[in-house]
């Protein structure tokens, strides 16, 4: 495959930007995300650290230049760190950025690691900061486990990005606080709205928290500058005046971003979607292990670029079905 052939899909939108999830499984079990009995992948079913990185390295090859590591949780797949080795080695070399999603739980034990392959932004998932909230919310007590990531990814050099989910009614007020620790230590911190993926105990409507809303309350406490700045994903920013930080905005309910996305989807088991909001998907993990994998792989993305739906169709309502039955922790975050 050659770089003089780039990911154009029928809108004329140039793809750049790979979430390739290595994992579903995860060590938390957030409510929002996944019931608390989840069923995982049988481990046959989910590809190879050897198949991942002959993926990322197609990928590079039609002119993606960022890839997102996701899950899951990346940090528990076994070896996972011989892989983000692997393809840091493509950084300066037709890759720009490698860079991953995690919920912090083992990122003190990687944060090192992940710097020395070549990983200088990372993403973390954090709810809140009251303790008995982390615990209610991800069913597990781990806090201080990801609060410690954290602290000890600023330390090796990591740029710190927060993301977090607004729940009504849950972390709502929570949400000023959060902000202001962010700046205060220097990280960025991106607001999301929660996504109706897959089934999970009760119903998320309850919890749908508008984000125009929430930038409403955080402008009676803070000074919110909108900047042009852009890191490849959905968000839109603010200059948080008071305490210097950058805070993003993800509403795929209230105000979609799709004209402009650039992003496509690779699952842990090789099925690739063009919209975390859409089952259309090419199946590349039947390319991978055919007779002609090369061959193979380069007709599937072709084949990616042309069904990539325009724009998602999430909505959110009393009774309605999740807008796709997978779960989030299935597609990559």
């Amino acid at each position: 495959m050659s770089c003089d052939k780039p990911l154009v899909d029928a809108f004329q939108r140039r793809i750049s930007y790979l979430r390739l999830s290595v994992t579903d499984r995860c060590d938390l079990r957030c409510s929002y995300c996944m019931p608390e009995r989840m069923t995982f992948l049988p481990k046959k079913e989910v590809l190879s650290l050897e198949e991942l990185h002959k993926l990322g390295l197609a990928f590079i090859e039609r002119g993606i230049t960022k890839i997102r590591l996701t899950g899951g949780e990346p940090l528990v797949r076994r070896d996972v760190i011989e892989l983000v080795h692997a393809l840091g080695r493509k950084l300066g070399n037709g890759l720009e950025e490698l860079t991953l999603t995690t919920n912090g739980t083992r990122l003190a034990e990687f944060a090192g690691d992940l710097h020395a392959a070549g990983v200088r932004r990372v993403n973390v998932s954090l709810d809140t900061m009251d303790g008995e909230l982390f615990q209610t919310l991800s069913r597990r007590d781990r806090l201080v486990e990801v609060l410690r990531g954290i602290a000890e990814a600023k330390r090796a050099g990591l740029h710190v990005k927060i993301n977090t989910v607004a729940l009504k009614g849950i972390n709502e007020s929570e949400i000023p606080f959060l902000v202001e620790w962010a700046g205060t230590h220097g990280h960025d911190m991106t607001l999301i709205e929660v996504m109706p993926l897959g089934e999970v105990d009760g119903e998320r409507v309850d919890h749908y928290l508008p984000l125009p809303a929430v930038r409403d309350t955080l402008e009676e406490r803070f000074t919110l500058t909108d900047i042009g700045d852009n890191t490849g994903g959905p968000a839109r920013y603010v200059r948080v005046e008071e305490t210097g930080g950058r805070l993003g905005f993800i509403t795929p309910l209230t105000n979609n971003f799709c004209a402009t996305c650039n992003r496509i989807r690779v699952t842990a088991t090789g099925q690739l979607y063009g919209c975390l909001g859409g089952a259309e998907k090419v199946d590349l993990r039947g390319a991978l292990r055919s007779e002609a994998p090369d061959a193979n792989l380069a007709t599937a993305l072709d084949e990616a670029m042309r069904i990539k739906p325009e724009k998602h169709h999430f909505r959110i309502e009393e009774g309605a079905e999740p807008a796709q039955p997978r779960h989030m922790s299935m597609t990559g975050g």
